[in-house]
């Protein structure tokens, strides 16, 4: 798999204790070594070290996400943005700088940049794409998309 300016991810040198330890963090970030060894049948020194080992080797790493609807936000926006007159990085960047946007993507397609907003409720969405996104110089057509029902909210950037 290929991910992030050319650099080449592999499961190779993942084995099944590596991918026990992902998935229980998965489910439980919280999780101390001692109850990952005890799941795993293995030592906590073993799970120290496999953790170290594969956050050294950008395989994986242990961060806390936050849930936006703790937050108070309840709309969540997918926006295609067509680009013109400006290089796309620089919109991308502009809109990368929006508090509301969670991500950016530049994209091969319709959209030139697909971002993810979120929003405290509807009244904000038309200000924010009136007010804020058609602000940014370069945008020529947006195409947003609202959220009606999540199916699946995960953040494992790639399935092992």
């Amino acid at each position: 798999m290929k991910l992030r300016k050319g650099r080449r991810i592999s499961t190779v040198g993942i084995d099944d204790v590596d991918k026990g330890i992902i998935d229980l963090l998965t489910v439980n970030g919280r999780a101390t070594n001692q109850e990952i060894a005890a799941r795993l049948s293995v030592t906590p020194t073993t799970v120290s070290s496999r953790l170290n080992r594969m956050e050294k080797q950008k395989i994986m790493k242990v961060v806390a996400v936050t849930d936006f609807a703790a937050h108070g936000f309840n709309v969540i926006m997918a926006i295609g943005v067509r680009v013109a007159g400006r290089p796309v990085m620089e919109v991308a960047q502009a809109l990368a700088a929006l508090p509301e946007v969670l991500s950016v993507n530049i994209t091969h397609g319709n959209h030139d940049i697909e971002i993810l907003v979120v929003l405290h409720d509807f009244e904000e969405v038309s200000v924010f794409l009136n007010e804020h996104i058609r602000l940014v110089p370069g945008i020529e057509e947006l195409s947003p998309g609202l959220a009606a029902e999540i199916k699946k909210y995960e953040f494992n950037i790639a399935p092992l």
